[in-house]
This record gives C-alpha cells, sequence and structure tokens, in this order.
C-alpha cells in the first residue's frame, strides 16, 4: 500500500471493483510525502493498510476488505491467495524474493497477475497469464544470482526500450534502503494502466498481451513502446544489455 499499491487500490475501488485483500506492515513516513496516496501530517505512523482501507470504504461502503498489517511471506502466502481472481503486485521494487514467490504461487493457482511500476516519468507494466511464460522465466531469474544481477535483470526485462535512460540519474538508486527515484505522476500512470489491465482480465473482454510482452509509457518524452521478447531476458541482445549494464552499474559504485 504505498508508491504504487495505494493508487492501485484507490483506481480499482472507483472503477467499480468491490473486494480486495490488501497487506502491508509499513506505517507512514515523511518520505512518503512526494508520492504515496493516503500520505500526510495526519496519517504519520499510522499503518498503510489501515489508512487505504479507511480511504477505499470512504468511496464505496459496501466493500468487502481484508486487511492485514503484515507483509506477505512462505507462512501465509496461501491463506493471501486464497479465493483470489487477480494479482496486482505493489510489491516494493527490491524486494525479489518477496515478488518471485507471489508471482510463482498466483501461477499455481491459476491466477492472472500485472506488475506495473513508476520509472522516471514513465510506467512499465507487464501482465502474466497463468498459462503463458512464468515470471522467473521472462525475467532470467535465478536463486544463486546476486542482488545485482536481480536488479538488472528485473529493470531490463520490465523496460528492455528503457525510455527513461537519457533523463534518469542512477546515483539516486540506494538497492541497500530500497529507494529509487520515482515521482507521482509515474505512480499515476502505472495506476492508470493498471485499470485497464484489469477491466479486461476479470470481465474477459478486450486483448490482453502477456509476457512475453512488454510496455512502457514516458510522458515526458512522448513515448509508448511496446514490444515481444520471445526468449524474454534469455535472448542475446537482452543478455549483452545485462553484461554492459552491470559494467556500467560496478563502475558508478554499486557492489554485487
Amino acid at each position: 500500500m504505498g508508491g504504487v499499491g495505494g493508487l492501485h487500490l484507490m483506481t480499482l475501488v472507483r472503477m467499480g471493483i468491490g473486494k480486495f485483500r490488501i497487506a502491508d506492515a509499513d506505517q507512514f513516513s515523511l518520505g512518503n510525502f512526494n508520492r504515496q496516496f493516503g500520505s500526510s501530517v495526519e496519517t504519520i505512523d499510522e499503518f498503510k493498510a489501515e489508512v487505504l482501507a479507511a480511504a477505499a470504504r470512504g468511496v464505496n461502503p459496501q466493500l468487502e476488505l481484508d486487511v492485514r498489517t503484515s507483509f506477505v511471506d512462505v507462512s501465509n502466502v496461501d491463506a493471501f491467495l486464497e479465493g483470489v481472481d487477480l494479482l496486482v503486485d505493489a510489491v516494493d521494487f527490491f524486494a525479489f524474493d518477496a515478488r518471485r514467490m507471489l508471482f510463482r504461487e498466483a501461477r499455481k493457482r491459476g491466477i492472472w497477475a500485472v506488475t506495473a511500476g513508476p520509472i522516471g516519468f514513465s510506467t512499465a507494466w507487464m501482465t502474466f497469464s497463468p498459462q503463458g511464460m512464468s515470471f522467473d522465466d521472462y525475467f532470467d531469474l535465478h536463486d544463486e544470482m546476486d542482488s545485482l544481477e536481480r536488479f538488472i535483470a528485473f529493470a531490463l526485462g520490465l523496460a528492455p526500450l528503457a525510455t527513461h535512460i537519457p533523463y534518469f540519474d542512477f546515483s539516486y538508486v540506494d538497492r541497500a534502503s530500497g529507494r529509487g527515484p520515482s515521482v507521482a505522476a509515474a505512480c499515476c500512470l502505472a495506476a492508470g494502466v493498471v485499470g485497464a489491465e484489469a477491466v479486461k482480465i476479470l470481465l474477459g473482454r478486450g486483448t490482453v498481451r502477456s509476457a512475453p510482452h512488454f510496455h512502457q509509457f514516458d510522458a515526458y518524452r512522448y513515448l509508448l513502446k511496446h514490444g515481444r521478447l520471445r526468449w524474454g531476458n534469455r535472448g542475446p541482445i537482452q543478455k549483452l544489455k545485462r553484461r554492459i549494464m552491470r559494467r556500467r552499474l560496478i563502475q558508478l559504485g554499486f557492489s554485487v
């Protein structure tokens, strides 16, 4: 229920979805003010999940809400995904293990999953069908990878054409604290595309281009990019990009 999670929830509530299960153990702080729905002077130190639940009920008092002030992990993922029709990924960018677990467990249960996040002034998004390419297969993620390899694989897989690179300052990326440059405008873009994907999946209408299809809209550069990586991150061009990015990040002082 942080950078994009709160906006995802409120967008879907206003679009008529009436039943949610949300989870977040974090509390609002001053550092959330630049982008997170629900963060304000009045909500500092309050649980994000509880604040967002109250906001959602303010829009639709008849909502069915299962609110959890804890993170989802291997001990409770079964209960979290029980009866779910769609998984909307709002996990922190650097929480790779948690994200892999959620997508893996959703796939086992035949649940569609959508991920959309802010990157600079853009949003990059992907949808995963339970019958299509899996999250780990597309991003080429393995347990033995170091943290820098996982970061690069997720970043380049999510936005292969990287429209944000000309203006993105990587010196502000801090993997240790899980922080990176983000703005409210990009979070709103992410919530918008999630809303559109949710309508198509839940109502069975329109075309859903699932992985290995990727999409990125950059409002700063007026660019919409989309395509299909037949082999995901395992393709030769993506592997080359990953090697180049790893060298450059290490030169910038990123550790493995």
